[in-house]
C-alpha cells in the first residue's frame, strides 16, 4: 500500500485534486466541476475521483474560497461591533482615501460600513498606548451590551478596544461576559487576531474575522464530517494550519487558494532556473497575479479581500475579474466590457450546454479554435455551435464580423490581465521586462502570448498540467503562524525587545506543539521607519541574542530597503532618527516538499491532428498532446498544444520549447 497526501484547489468553476506518493514522488492530478452551492460536494468528489483503495492518505490540504467568496459578495449578516466608549463612529471616519485617486472623489460614493451605526455597542474604560489602566472596566454596561446583542439576535461580534494591542485584559473580560450572556455569539477579539496599533485597521481585521467565522465554522465541520479525518487549511501567509485550529482565525484564509498557486509555481520556476518570476493564476472567475523575488513572494499586511482591508500577513497579490468564465456585455455607451462578471461553474459558459446566454471568454476561445471541442481530455464537451451562435449574435448587435468580435473579447482579457501585472510590479517600482511570466490555472496559458506582445515579456514558462498548480502548490506549504506585537520606540531597549521576541516564540512554539511540530523553525521581523513617517518597511530580524551588532544588522536592513523601496536613506544623518514600530514572529512547522523530477525522453510523435485556428486570419495549425513532447522538443506556432486540464496557443512568431522538467517555455522567435 502507498501512501499519499493531496491536495484540493476549490476553485470557481474546477476543483483540483493532486497526490503526491510520500516514497517516489510520483503524481496523480484531476479535476472535477465546483459546486457553488456547496463547496464541499466538489472536493468530496475529487477525492473520490483520485483516491484508490490500496492507498493510505497520510494528509490533505485545502485551499478554499469560502471566506474570500463572502467578503467579496457582501454576504455579511448578523454583526455586530463593540468598542471602546466614545469610539462608535470608528468605521464612519474610516481613512482619508478615495479608490483610484482623488480624481475620483468627485464620483466615489462611499461604500455601507460593514456594521451599520445602529448595531455598534460601547462599553466604558480606558487603557493608555502602554496597556496602563486609566478608567476600569465597566461590567455592568458590557453586561448590557450583551444582553442587547442577544435581544437582536446578532450571533457574530467583533470587540475592539482602545490600546488592546498594548494589554488585552478588557477585551478578555468582554469575551466572558458574552460567554455568559450571550453563548450562542460568535466572538473575535482584537488582541487575538491582531495585536497590532492603528485601531480603524484593527477594527476592520476584527470584524471580518468574525463575520467569516460562522461561514468557516459551517463549512469546516460538515467538510471534516464528510471526510472522515482531519485536514490543513491553506492560509493567505504561504503557510497551513489544521482545520481545527483555522476555525478560531478563519481570517488567514482569505486567500488560501491564490497563495497555494504563488508558492507552487515559485517552487516549479525555482527549480527551472527562474529565482525572480511573476505568477498568474488564471481561472474560471478571476485572474491572480504576484511577484516571486529570489524564490519568496512578495508579503504585505495592507491587503484587502473586496472592499475590505485585512491587516494580516497575506502573499501580495492582485485579482482582476479575468478569467475563462469572464462575460462579454456592452455597456450603455455602446462600447464591448468583458467581465468583471463571471457566468461561474453553473451554468457557466454557453460552450457548456447548462443553460448559459451569455459569450463568456471561453466562448471565444472555443469559435476561434484555441480551446478543443471538449475540456479534461474528453470528459466534458463542449457545444461549439452554441458558442458560434452566441458570438454571432453579440456581434451583429457591434456591427462586426464574429472572428473579430472574438479576437476583442480576449484582447480586452489580457488587457485585464496586463494591467493587473503593471500593479504588482511597475507601481511597486519593477520593471515587468525583466521577469519571466509562470502562468498557470485552466485558462492561464490562453493568453500568454498575447501577454508577452503588450508587456514586452521576456518569456512565459508553462508547468506541467498547469490548471492543477495551485493544488500542487498545497503540498509544497510548511505550518506557519504569525504573531506581532507594538512597541514604539526610538531607542529600543535589548532587554524589552528580548522580553517581546520571547513571548512570541512561545506563542508560536505552543501553536505549533498542538499541530505535532516539536522542532519549530522561528523567523523574526521588525516594521521600522524614520521618526515622523507614518508608515513602517518591515525587515527580517537576526536569530540568536541580541545585542548592540544585532541592532546594528536590523538598522542597515531598513535603511538599504527603505533606499530600494523609496530611493533614498538616512544613513549617517542624525535628524532622522529610526523609529521601532512592531515585532514580529512567524512560527514555522517544516515539512518535505515533493520533489520536481526530471522528464526522460520517450520517443514517439506527439502531433495529434491539425484543425482551423483563428490568429488574425484561419490557419491550419498542427495540434499537439503535451505528454508526448520530450524534453528539448520545439513546437512552432501557429499551434495548439492540448493536455488534461489546460491548453496552450502558440501564435504565428513564437516557439514554445520543453525542458528537462516538462516545462514549456515559450519566447519570440527572433529572440531565441
Amino acid at each position: 500500500m502507498r501512501s499519499v497526501r493531496i491536495g484540493v484547489d476549490t476553485g470557481g468553476t474546477f476543483t483540483d485534486v493532486v497526490a503526491v506518493d510520500e516514497h517516489t514522488g510520483e503524481l496523480f492530478t484531476t479535476k472535477t466541476p465546483s459546486t457553488p452551492a456547496n463547496p464541499a460536494d466538489g472536493f468530496v468528489a475529487g477525492i473520490e475521483k483520485l483516491a484508490q483503495s490500496r492507498e493510505e492518505v497520510t494528509g490533505v490540504v485545502h485551499g478554499t474560497t469560502v471566506a474570500t467568496n463572502q467578503l467579496l459578495e457582501d454576504r455579511i449578516e448578523d454583526l455586530g461591533f463593540v468598542t471602546t466608549e466614545g469610539f462608535e463612529f470608528i468605521l464612519e471616519i474610516a481613512r482619508q482615501s478615495v479608490p483610484d485617486g482623488y480624481g475620483n472623489s468627485y464620483f466615489w460614493v462611499k461604500p455601507p460600513r460593514i456594521v451599520p451605526v445602529d448595531r455598534i455597542r460601547t462599553v466604558g474604560g480606558r487603557l493608555d498606548h502602554r496597556g496602563a489602566e486609566v478608567r476600569p472596566f465597566d461590567e455592568a454596561q458590557a453586561v448590557e451590551v450583551a444582553r442587547w446583542l442577544r435581544s437582536r439576535n446578532i450571533t457574530a461580534v467583533g470587540v475592539c478596544f482602545l490600546h488592546a494591542y498594548a494589554n488585552p485584559a478588557h477585551e478578555r473580560r468582554m469575551r466572558e461576559v458574552l460567554a455568559r450572556e450571550h453563548p450562542e455569539a460568535v466572538v473575535s477579539i482584537s488582541s487575538d487576531v491582531l495585536r497590532e496599533y492603528r485601531e480603524y485597521e484593527r477594527s476592520m481585521t476584527t470584524l471580518v474575522d468574525a463575520a467569516v467565522k460562522p461561514t468557516m465554522q459551517r463549512y469546516i465541520a460538515n467538510l471534516s464530517g464528510r471526510l472522515g479525518r482531519q485536514f490543513s487549511v491553506m492560509k493567505s501567509n504561504g503557510g497551513i494550519l489544521s482545520a481545527t485550529e483555522v476555525v478560531h482565525q478563519p481570517i488567514t484564509t482569505v486567500l488560501s487558494g491564490p497563495a497555494a498557486g504563488a508558492l507552487g509555481a515559485a517552487l516549479i520556476a525555482g527549480t527551472a532556473g527562474h529565482a525572480s518570476v511573476i505568477t498568474l493564476d488564471g481561472g474560471g472567475t478571476s485572474t491572480d497575479v504576484a511577484v516571486v523575488v529570489e524564490g519568496e513572494p512578495s508579503i504585505t499586511t495592507e491587503g484587502s479581500v473586496g472592499r475590505y482591508p485585512c491587516k494580516i500577513p497575506m502573499i501580495d497579490i492582485v485579482t482582476v475579474g479575468a478569467g475563462g468564465g469572464s462575460v462579454a456585455w456592452i455597456s450603455p455607451e455602446g462600447s464591448l466590457k468583458v467581465g468583471p462578471r463571471s457566468a461561474g461553474a453553473d451554468p457557466g459558459p454557453l460552450c457548456y450546454g447548462r443553460g448559459g446566454t451569455e459569450v463568456t471568454v471561453t466562448d471565444a476561445h472555443v469559435f476561434l479554435g484555441r480551446v478543443p471541442p471538449h475540456l479534461l481530455g474528453g470528459e466534458i464537451p463542449l457545444d461549439a455551435e452554441a458558442a458560434a451562435k452566441g458570438v454571432a449574435a453579440l456581434a451583429a448587435r457591434l456591427n462586426l464580423t464574429p472572428e473579430r468580435l472574438a479576437e476583442g473579447i480576449l484582447e480586452i482579457s489580457a488587457f485585464n490581465q496586463s494591467n493587473a501585472i503593471r500593479q504588482i510590479t511597475v507601481k511597486r517600482g519593477l520593471d515587468v521586462r525583466d521577469f519571466p511570466l509562470v502562468t498557470f490555472g485552466g485558462s492561464g496559458p490562453l493568453l500568454a502570448c498575447r501577454l508577452m506582445d503588450i508587456l514586452g515579456l521576456p518569456a512565459v514558462l508553462v508547468p506541467p498540467d498547469p490548471g492543477t498548480v495551485s493544488a500542487f502548490g498545497l503540498l509544497t506549504v510548511d505550518v506557519k503562524n504569525d504573531y506581532v506585537r507594538t512597541h514604539v520606540t526610538r531607542e529600543l531597549a535589548l532587554e524589552t525587545a528580548a522580553e517581546i521576541f520571547g513571548a512570541l516564540e512561545r506563542e508560536a512554539a505552543d501553536a505549533l506543539d498542538r499541530e505535532g511540530f516539536d522542532e519549530p523553525v522561528f523567523a523574526r521581523s521588525a516594521d521600522l521607519r524614520y521618526y515622523g513617517q507614518a508608515y513602517e518597511v518591515r525587515v527580517p530580524a537576526p536569530a540568536g541574542p541580541l545585542d548592540e551588532a544585532w541592532r546594528a544588522e536590523v538598522l542597515a536592513r531598513f535603511h538599504e530597503a527603505h533606499e530600494k523601496l523609496y530611493g533614498y536613506a538616512y544613513r549617517s544623518d542624525a535628524r532622522h532618527a529610526v523609529e521601532w514600530v512592531n515585532l514580529r514572529v512567524s512560527g514555522i512547522g517544516p515539512i518535505t516538499r515533493p520533489a520536481i523530477r526530471r522528464r526522460e525522453a520517450r520517443g514517439g510523435d506527439s502531433r495529434t491532428g491539425s484543425r482551423k485556428v483563428h490568429f488574425e486570419g484561419y490557419h491550419d495549425a498542427p495540434v499537439h498532446w503535451r505528454a508526448a513532447l520530450d524534453p528539448g522538443a520545439a513546437v512552432t506556432g501557429p499551434a495548439v498544444i492540448e493536455e488534461y486540464g489546460s491548453t496552450i496557443p502558440i501564435h504565428p512568431g513564437f516557439t514554445a520549447t520543453v525542458d528537462d522538467f516538462g516545462n514549456l517555455e515559450i519566447r519570440r522567435d527572433r529572440e531565441r
